[in-house]
Parts: structure tokens; C-alpha cells; sequence
């Protein structure tokens, strides 16, 4: 039986940019037949219409059925598989309030149509920013889906993290291992170098040797540039991260499916780990089991790296706070 993957923005760049990979097997795998349900607003379904006439003229073996539709209904229906990536971006003059409401808009009916129409072993991944609050509305209005089935994307900021450091020891990013992402997929997450390895070495001896004070580098260069790599992109290329985002949720799925031999990063439901309030979706160093996320316990973060978390999350619980009043979860 084929999985059905259901991917909301299909008509976008990040889900023309998916919906190739996903059908030459690179997500599910080499043997996995998938049906692809495009999902867009009425005014994206001719660029999604176009996709799909490209995936039917690519013939990819493992790709049984494409459908394109603007009806949630539909887009959702026995879903295994589900990639939310359109969203509404920060307009002119939005304050983050704003920006929150109108992304409750989509992501509340959302989460009610997945929790109509689904499969029972329904995997939400949120693309879409505000991704970890994205999710969170999701899952508060997907009744009966347990919360654990909903997830925000933040691996792409930790392969910006390994790439990044990589490039700094001038080693492949194979090498580098053990790079969670802590908190918010914005501009507070905390890249922690505390655990990663270079080629199953402790990173911190060869770092001090390229940049002196890891401490003032991580405070002044790295995290910093990590948090707005995207920023970068866009003042490079002249638009955004599109290829790269794409990969990452390739990475997520993947590993979510498929397991991991590794630490990773996502953002999962917290039940409590780490200090994190019990519901929020925050993302931790997990690794995939069995097709479930499985925090990493034991670690102990240090005051600085406390520090870095808390102030994460503590943006996570006031954008939980915000759809709170707007009756959004």
C-alpha cells in the first residue's frame, strides 16, 4: 500500500521544491510507493496544477497518484504523511500578535480537517512559520489525534549549525555530529555545541585552536549568524530559504519514519523535560525510535546554556499565551 502525503502550500517554492524529492523516494524510501494530495488556497492551485503535471511527465516509479485540490476535506483524506508549509508571512506594519492571529486562521481548521480526514497513524510536520505556535494551534484543534503526532521543523536551523561549523574545522559535515537546536525556531534558539563531536571527538579542543574564545565566538558569531542565516539568504539571493527548507523537512520525515543512528533536532510536545512547560512544542536533542520522537534525557546544561534555553522557551510560552487569548488553543 502506497503512503499518502498530503503537503498544504504545494503550489509554493519550498513545495515544488519537496514534491520532487518526495516522489523520487529521497523521504519514505527507495521502495515506498507514495500519493501525493496538493493542497493549496484557490489562488495557488494553477501553480500547483503545473506541479503536478511536471511530477506526471518526471514518471517516477514510486509515484502512484498526484491529486490537487483546494478542499481540506479532501487534501487531508487518509493522510499518513502531512507537511504544512504554507503559512502566512509577517506583511508590512504586522505586529507578531497579528501575525499569530492570522496564522490561527489556517492552522486551527487545519488541525480539526487532519483530525476529520487523516489516517490513523497520521505525522504532522510544521514548515509554516511561526512553526512551534503553528503547531501548537494544530494540534489543539486536531481532536483525538494524540499531541505527539505534531511536530515544527527546526532541523533546518540545526543543519545551517553543522554546515556552519563544518566550513569553520574545514571538515565534512558528515563529521559533525550531536548539534541539537533548543527552544524556538526564531531568533532566541539556542545552538549547543556542549555535546557535538568532530569525527567522534569532543568539538570545543579543535574550535579553540580556530577561533580563541569559544565562549565570546558562539555569543558573537555563531549563534548569531545561525539565528539569521535566513536573513542572509535572502540578502544574498534576493529571496529565501527555499532548497534548503525543503531538505531539512526531507531530513525530519525521514528520520522520523526511518529512525535515527544519532542525536537530531525537532520540535516535539514537551510533557516537562528540561523545565519546559508541559504542552508547549519546543524543540530538544531527540532521536526517533519506532516512529516516535524520544527526548535525549540526562544532560545537564550549564548556566550560560540555561540561560540561552530559558530565554527560548520563555518566547514560546509568550506565544502560547497570545492564541491562548485569541481562543486559538
Amino acid at each position: 500500500m502506497a503512503t499518502t502525503v498530503t503537503i498544504t502550500g504545494a503550489g509554493g517554492q519550498i513545495g515544488y521544491a519537496l514534491l520532487f524529492r518526495i516522489a523520487a523516494g529521497d523521504m519514505l524510501g527507495a521502495n515506498e510507493r507514495v500519493r501525493l494530495r496538493l493542497l493549496e488556497i484557490p489562488q495557488g492551485i494553477g501553480a500547483a496544477e503545473g506541479a503536478a503535471l511536471e511530477l506526471q511527465d518526471a514518471a517516477f516509479p514510486l509515484l502512484e497518484h498526484v491529486e490537487v485540490t483546494d478542499d481540506p476535506a479532501v487534501g487531508f483524506d487518509a493522510a499518513n504523511q502531512v507537511l504544512l508549509v504554507g503559512a502566512r508571512p509577517r506583511g508590512p506594519g504586522m505586529e507578531r500578535g497579528d501575525l499569530l492571529a492570522a496564522n490561527g486562521g489556517i492552522f486551527g481548521p487545519q488541525g480539526a480537517a487532519i483530525a476529520a480526514n487523516a489516517a490513523s497513524d497520521v505525522r504532522v510536520t510544521v514548515v509554516g512559520n511561526p512553526a512551534n505556535t503553528n503547531a501548537l494551534i494544530a494540534a489543539a484543534s486536531a481532536d483525538g489525534v494524540p499531541a505527539d503526532r505534531f511536530t515544527a521543523l527546526t532541523r533546518l536551523d540545526e543543519n545551517r549549525a553543522r554546515g556552519l561549523l563544518a566550513q569553520i574545522l574545514g571538515v565534512p559535515v558528515r563529521s559533525i555530529q550531536r548539534l541539537p537546536i533548543w527552544g524556538n525556531h526564531s531568533a532566541t534558539q539556542f545552538p549547543d555545541i556542549s555535546h557535538t563531536t568532530v569525527d567522534g571527538r569532543p568539538v570545543l579542543d579543535d574550535l579553540a585552536e580556530r577561533v580563541g574564545d569559544v565562549r565570546t565566538w558562539l555569543e558573537d558569531t555563531f549563534i548569531p549568524r545561525v539565528a539569521k542565516r535566513g536573513a542572509e539568504i535572502i540578502s544574498v539571493r534576493g529571496s529565501s530559504s527555499v532548497a534548503s527548507a525543503a531538505s531539512a523537512t526531507i531530513d525530519h520525515v525521514r528520520d522520523w519514519v526511518h529512525g535515527t543512528a544519532n542525536w537530531t533536532s525537532a520540535a516535539v510536545v514537551s510533557r516537562g523535560e528540561y523545565g519546559v512547560p508541559e504542552g508547549l512544542i519546543s524543540s530538544f536533542p531527540v532521536q526517533a525510535v519506532d516512529g516516535r520522537w524520544q527526548i535525549i534525557d540526562g544532560l545537564e546544561p550549564d548556566a550560560w546554556a540555561r540561560t540561552r534555553i530559558d530565554a527560548s522557551v520563555a518566547e514560546l510560552v509568550e506565544e502560547r499565551d497570545a492564541v491562548q487569548k485569541l481562543g486559538l488553543v
